[in-house]
């Protein structure tokens, strides 16, 4: 189920929205907001709803063993067995066939010519945001950061919370553990305005600028191979702000959708191409993976402690993880270790960067990150060269479509992620004006919804 859809916004979210608030104790609230997260995830696949309550009950199992046993070998036990079963998890679904592949293709370079299958493999959505939530509140757990709640409803309601669950942000038990205990004594109208106005900025971002900009985008790097140096930067660009709308609006929703239910899930974007070097792009992009990454791989690989050479290990080892998680192929992996390198060449020379200009910064920041974008969006190397090649050596070829309507876009687009607010800067107490522009923006967006054809979320697919 998608949250720019009629059957979300006019049915699901209605009920969703009227049986919570009409239910008054915690755990009412709780066992609805599992519910609702299983009912919504089922939508899709109702099969995969069973793996999603497995992953649960194992974490869950776990976090009962922490607060049971207090000794090393009982703890470890209790972390090792449900990470390496969440992970085994994952990788089956999601790196199987990418695995076979890669170990075909290196026999074949050794001379062994040995048929390995393809496996039939439905990718589950979401598999790998909830597996984040289980590992991280796992490995909390163990640390100590958290105390592991005896209640399988309020655990099932985090790990299942629909306005999060398929896409994100990675919201980590203890951000939202005192919301959760306090459900039953929320107040429905406190953050109602708050959420509105998130929401629809998020439908705005999604439906409005990144569906807009994909109109062009795809059919372009559909036929990449026809493009012309300017048609090439500017698929790039659009798609660099398509992939940034997307993202954005999907989680500017997901927080309005928490305030609606008396939750604050946390920021996930804080306008990083305004970022003035990569160590800033990354606390700006998709803030709360990079903190996972940081917190669950970086530090515990020895982050900066232990000389200048093991930093640059860990930070290409931590990037590199990074890319391969967003998808089982080696596209994703290079675009991880090429920002496993701009982190490590920032700190080398970071110092002789940060005497740049501002506004020299941002553009040489923005630049870098279209670069590696290609990459990211690339289905093969084949294209991705293809793309680096056009946009750096003078090619003739095809511009786009309707150049005047695309240059009108990617203006719009680069003006409000490189200069105008984000949703957190933006003032969202709805007086009598704001209430004209949010019901007038919603009402824009749906018209978009009801005449354009279905359009997921670009992070659907990781």
């Amino acid at each position: 189920m998608l949250f720019n859809s009629v059957v979300f916004l006019f049915g699901f979210l209605p009920v969703a929205y009227v049986v919570f608030w009409l239910l008054r104790s915690t755990r009412a609230r709780h066992v609805w907001l599992a519910i609702t997260g299983y009912v919504f995830y089922g939508y899709w696949n109702p099969r995969f709803t069973l793996l999603m309550l497995f992953s649960t009950l194992v974490s869950y199992l776990a976090g009962l063993g922490f607060l049971r046993w207090s000794d090393p070998r009982h703890r470890k036990l209790c972390l090792v067995i449900p990470v390496v079963t969440d992970l085994s998890l994952l990788g089956f679904f999601k790196y199987a066939n990418f695995g076979l592949g890669t170990l075909g293709a290196t026999l074949d370079l050794l001379g062994w010519h040995v048929h390995l299958p393809h496996l039939d493999i439905i990718l589950p959505v979401g598999i790998s945001f909830y597996t984040f939530h289980t590992i991280s509140y796992i490995v909390d757990s163990y640390r100590g950061v958290i105390r592991p709640t005896r209640n399988f409803f309020e655990f099932a309601a985090y790990v299942s919370l629909f306005s999060q669950l398929v896409a994100g942000p990675i919201v980590r038990f203890r951000t939202i553990e005192e919301d959760l205990e306090t459900l039953g004594r929320s107040d429905r109208t406190r953050w109602l305005g708050r959420g509105i106005s998130f929401f629809t900025v998020g439908l705005v971002e999604k439906v409005v600028v990144a569906d807009s900009l994909a109109a062009f985008v795809d059919p372009a790097l559909a036929h990449y191979h026809t493009l012309s140096t300017l048609g090439a930067w500017a698929a790039m660009l659009g798609y660099t702000f398509q992939l940034y709308f997307d993202f954005s609006g999907y989680s500017s929703m997901a927080v309005g959708l928490g305030y609606l239910f008396g939750l604050r899930i946390p920021q996930n974007f804080n306008s990083p191409y305004k970022a003035l070097d990569p160590s800033d792009f990354w606390r700006r992009w998709h803030i709360s993976l990079s903190t996972c990454l940081r917190d669950y791989l970086y530090i515990p690989f020895g982050g900066n402690r232990h000389g200048t050479r093991k930093t640059y290990r860990n930070l290409m080892l931590t990037m590199l993880i990074g890319g391969l998680w967003h998808g089982a192929a080696w596209t994703f992996v290079a675009w991880g270790a090429y920002h496993g390198a701009l982190l490590a060449l920032y700190k080398r020379f970071g110092a002789r960067w940060d005497r740049l200009p501002a506004a020299t910064r941002q553009i040489g920041m923005f630049a870098l990150v279209v670069v590696g974008w290609v990459l990211f969006r690339a289905t093969s190397f084949g294209m991705a060269m293809g793309l680096l090649h056009a946009m750096f050596v003078p090619t003739a070829g095809a511009f786009v479509p309707q150049p005047v309507l695309v240059i009108a876009l990617l203006a719009v687009a680069a003006w409000w992620g490189m200069i105008g607010p984000n949703v957190y800067q933006m003032n969202h107490e709805l007086t009598w004006r704001r209430q004209i522009v949010v019901t007038a923006s919603f009402a824009a967006s749906l018209a978009l919804i009801i005449g354009s054809p279905f359009s997921p979320f670009l992070y659907f697919q990781f």
